[in-house]
């Protein structure tokens, strides 16, 4: 099947949202990994929570909901300032390490974002990392105010760029949005940065599961929906070999 655009997930496939955890645990030393991994978790849920009461706040919103809830939980301050600083790691996420290079090796497709973000964090987050001149638009949720993996998000992409979900190559490695961008009629490229066989060692390896590991194993496997992606890719980088 043809391929006539790469639209890329944002948090979690081009940008590492762990890489919060170094100032999480500068804030709460001890605490950082745990904090990291629980509100992340529970931003996600509060974007699904909130698509399916149908009320919608955008997603700086959500995070700072969801980062609040997460230091309550585990007894921490809830400082404005500590909050906010925090926050702003949003607007200056790591890239992956093969982030920029796989995009390079794209060039001549058009490229673009469709991220739960709302467009003037991921506007900032994009030129602060050097991915504005990459990309030909990042599409934002807040158009149609409801988060993925609800359809709606995803019809964004035809409306913007013009072409159809089937000439579409969707690049998550987030493996809801992935199940929801096969369902939707894309083609699918998953970026399964953790196999089973290696979080299984992982999990062996530990008496006690850690937050981290729990992550992978919440969120970082194939949903069982019996939607296969298209392609099962280990990193950005072979997106390359799709187009050879």
């Amino acid at each position: 099947m043809t391929i006539e655009a790469f639209v890329f997930d944002a948090y979690g496939t081009l940008y590492d949202v762990h890489s919060v955890s170094q100032l999480t645990e500068e804030e709460f030393p001890g605490r950082g990994d745990l904090i990291t991994q629980i509100w992340r978790l529970k931003q996600l849920e509060y974007t699904w929570l909130r698509s399916q009461m149908q009320v919608y706040r955008d997603f700086w919103e959500v995070s700072e909901e969801s980062l609040v809830y997460t230091l309550k939980a585990i007894g921490l301050s809830t400082d404005k300032v500590v909050v906010n600083r925090i926050l702003d790691k949003y607007l200056h996420l790591d890239p992956y390490p093969d982030c920029l290079s796989a995009l390079d090796a794209l060039k001549g497709y058009p490229l673009a974002i469709l991220s739960n973000g709302n467009q003037e964090i991921l506007d900032k987050l994009v030129k602060n990392t050097g991915l504005d001149t990459r990309l030909q638009s990042v599409i934002s949720v807040d158009k149609v105010k409801t988060f993925k993996p609800h359809p709606t998000a995803y019809e964004l992409v035809e409306q913007t760029l013009g072409i159809k979900p089937e000439n579409v190559m969707f690049v998550s490695s987030n493996s809801f949005d992935a199940t929801a961008a096969k369902n939707f009629g894309f083609q699918v490229a998953w970026i399964e940065r953790v196999t089973p066989e290696a979080l299984a060692a992982e999990v062996a390896s530990q008496e006690v599961v850690g937050p981290s590991t729990m992550f992978k194993l919440l969120r970082m496997q194939l949903e069982n929906f019996g939607m296969e992606p298209d392609h099962r890719l280990t990193s950005l980088s072979d997106l390359a070999s799709l187009i050879k």
